[in-house]
């Protein structure tokens, strides 16, 4: 496969790599995939327990998916959403999700990612103030630690440096406040429901000073993932929606990961309680078969713009591939695999077992500082000393070494800084799982090694 190597560090610029590290190693090319597993150019199998990004959650080589995708390309292979033309499956689509989501989230507007369609909303959340007069209600409130997407709105949003250096990010308007770390940033003695109400008294006092008049929205995700797979404390999303709503402040449920069965529910907004204004959909909407993604917005907000629309005209927002009608069916037939199978279920039932599981095989290693998750998605965070939860030097890389680790062990999984992340397709099966733990305990195993050499 020396030619594709070579085309590809030629001519590919990948995304997240170093370009150094491209050109010195070349890719790693992937040739098939069928259910949790796939298999690269050179034959080798691997154990994919991210399901690739957070996102194939139906698993690989799903042909009813593949068929419906054909059918309509076939049928009608492009149709733009502007000036209200529509296609059928983009229709059912919509109101397939209003189905699905909570109560009163009922129009959907479509992108392509994630990171366009909390664009999408940041530009709503803007126009809907700008037009209930209140222009200067317009700072939007996310994160530390956050991940929210890479388009300038969305990396804005997002609470990592590295995603803001040589960018010139974050924008003007977009402030951050305390993650729900608890392992990490819990003081002395506090619990998690202490910890809770001191992080919703900082997002008070933010939102005070800054005035309440100028603050519009908050963005999170029900269970932060990207950031490092940080589930709330007990008591968090009441409290900081207690503080939204004493401020009339919108809320945005980022459900691009947590949504469509990762935490054994539609959407994380109902294992956690959240109330937003406004959710975030992607991913698990086609199980990464197509790139669609929706900015889904309550009758709240839609009544503003609905009763604003005959004096303010059209809406100045939209792509070329909004309702794209086989991104549409390819969804469809994805939903219909998730609910038929029980996969929007699925993590919550056999989710319990799988945590318990890792904690029992790497919970107590030394180098292993917290195990953490919920369902079907869990990190484990590694630590120099895990008693005085001292970090490794970052210059260490322990994670990504572990990472490199595991894909030797013929196991996917991701690095998040020096947290390694699960989050495997929704159609994995128990001994898949026992299996991805297995891997994973080999692979530190041999961390371990290396670091003690």
């Amino acid at each position: 496969m020396s030619g594709l190597d070579d085309l590809d560090r030629s001519h590919v610029f990948h995304p997240y790599t170093s370009i150094a590290e491209q050109q010195r190693s070349g890719p790693r090319i992937l040739a098939q995939g069928k259910g949790v597993w796939l298999r690269d150019a050179e034959g080798r199998e691997l154990l994919d327990a991210m399901a690739g990004l957070w996102c194939v959650s139906a698993g690989y080589g799903r042909e009813e998916i593949a068929e419906a995708m054909a059918e309509q390309a076939r049928r009608l292979a492009y149709a733009h959403g502007f000036l209200a033309q529509a296609n059928e499956p983009a229709i059912q689509l919509a109101a397939r999700l209003a189905a699905l989501t909570p109560e009163g989230l009922d129009r959907a507007f479509f992108c392509n990612s994630g990171s366009e369609a909390n664009d999408t909303i940041v530009k709503l959340v803007w126009y809907h103030w700008n037009l209930r007069g209140r222009p200067q209600k317009k700072k939007i409130i996310a994160r530390h630690g956050a991940y929210h997407g890479v388009t300038l709105g969305a990396t804005s949003l997002s609470g990592l440096p590295y995603m803001h250096a040589l960018f010139d990010a974050p924008l003007p308007r977009f402030l951050h406040t305390a993650r729900p770390h608890f392992y990490r940033d819990a003081q002395p003695g506090e619990d998690e429901a202490a910890f809770a109400v001191r992080l919703a008294a900082e997002l008070d006092a933010l939102i005070v000073a800054e005035g309440p008049d100028t603050v519009a929205a908050f963005i999170g995700e029900p269970l932060m993932a990207a950031g490092g797979v940080i589930p709330p404390p007990d008591g968090y999303w009441e409290t900081v929606q207690q503080v939204l709503a004493r401020h009339d402040v919108l809320l945005i449920a980022d459900e691009v990961v947590c949504g469509f069965g990762r935490l054994g529910t539609n959407f994380g907004s109902q294992r956690f309680g959240l109330r937003p204004d406004f959710m975030t959909l992607a991913k698990g909407i086609t199980s990464a078969y197509f790139p669609v993604s929706a900015a889904v917005v309550s009758e709240r907000v839609w009544d503003v713009l609905a009763s604003a629309s005959p004096d303010h005209g059209p809406l100045a927002h939209g792509h070329t591939t909004s309702l794209h009608p086989v991104g549409a069916a390819a969804a469809l037939a994805n939903l219909d695999i998730l609910e038929r199978e029980g996969l929007l279920q699925r993590a919550g039932q056999v989710g319990p077992a799988f945590q318990a599981s890792l904690r029992k095989a790497v919970g107590d290693h030394p180098l292993v500082g917290d195990v953490r998750g919920e369902a079907l998605i869990a990190g484990v965070e590694l630590m120099a000393d895990p008693e005085a939860r001292r970090p490794f030097p970052a210059q260490q890389k322990v994670g990504l070494r572990l990472h490199e680790l595991c894909l030797d062990e013929g196991l996917v999984v991701r690095a998040l800084g020096d947290t390694l992340a699960f989050s495997p397709p929704l159609c994995i099966q128990e001994d898949e799982l026992d299996e991805a733990i297995r891997r994973f305990a080999c692979g530190l195993e041999r961390l371990t090694a290396e670091l003690a050499a």
